[in-house]
């Protein structure tokens, strides 16, 4: 069974008065990591950078989003969006170096049901992941709590050898929740991830989608440059100034994370 190791600097427990824990993550071969979305461009949007950070180290990572995002531009025909939704993924993820596959539910209807916990369940054990990143319940997001619900369900299903399946059952080691703005209610800063190293190539995966340049209304691309900055800047806290990030993406574990700042997570 795969497991997560946390390697502990020295460094004091957090306290009321002090910052957030802080962390540099390095995701160790041939550790996959699995990007779950409910729609393509919060995949690359929310989840690309550790997606591209996993594959700098060496891992594989994949783009798997459970509809097109075809509703996503209400001046463009559903089918014709959704398809361009498809192609942006694609080659966002040929920038990164990962893959990307996708289900079909209709975009604003991603049904809460067995049946896509059983779609997701079958696309785990697929492509077997030792992470899974995805969407935090507390949205304002109908489709993004439905995702959260499924993706936590189908990685419990994933596990079990008692499910039958053409695929045989596969563990995932760690499951993360990526920071996204409309997933704000209660999303903690338990994991900064240095992805200064990546950051640029990010930024054109993200540049595939016209959506990012903000098409549809919200401006992704100042957003998320600015928000890296930013967590970049609060994971430097008390850094030597050689080991500071200049970018960093936030992430959530299930559970609350109390302890000491974490150098490294090795998932294998």
């Amino acid at each position: 069974m795969a497991t997560a190791l946390l390697a502990t600097s020295d460094a004091p427990r957090a306290v009321a008065s002090q910052p957030p824990p802080q962390a540099s993550v390095a995701l160790a071969p041939p550790a996959a990591m699995m990007a779950i979305a409910a729609q393509p461009g919060d995949a690359v949007f929310t989840m690309g950078a550790a997606i591209g950070q996993q594959i700098q180290g060496g891992g594989k990572g994949i783009f798997f989003s459970l509809t097109h995002g075809e509703r996503g531009n209400p001046a463009v025909a559903p089918s014709t969006y959704g398809a361009m939704q498809i192609a942006a993924t694609q080659k966002a993820a040929g920038i990164l170096g990962a893959q990307s596959s996708f289900l079909s539910y209709p975009d604003g209807e991603l049904p809460d049901n067995e049946e896509a916990r059983l779609a997701v369940c079958d696309a785990i054990r697929q492509y077997r992941p030792a992470i899974v990143i995805t969407h935090w319940k507390g949205s304002m997001h109908k489709d993004h709590r439905a995702c959260y619900h499924i993706v936590t369900d189908a990685i419990f299903y994933a596990g079990l050898p008692g499910l039958k399946s053409k695929l045989p059952a596969h563990s995932v080691a760690t499951l993360l929740f990526a920071e996204n703005w409309e997933d704000a209610e209660g999303f903690r800063q338990d994991l900064y991830l240095d992805v200064s190293d990546v950051f640029a190539r990010w930024m054109r995966a993200c540049a595939a989608f016209p959506m990012w340049r903000g098409e549809t209304g919200f401006r992704y691309d100042v957003y998320y440059s600015s928000l890296a900055a930013a967590r970049g800047a609060l994971a430097s806290i008390g850094q030597k100034r050689g080991a500071r990030f200049k970018y960093a993406v936030a992430l959530m574990f299930p559970h609350q994370w109390v302890g000491r700042a974490v150098r490294s997570l090795t998932a294998v």
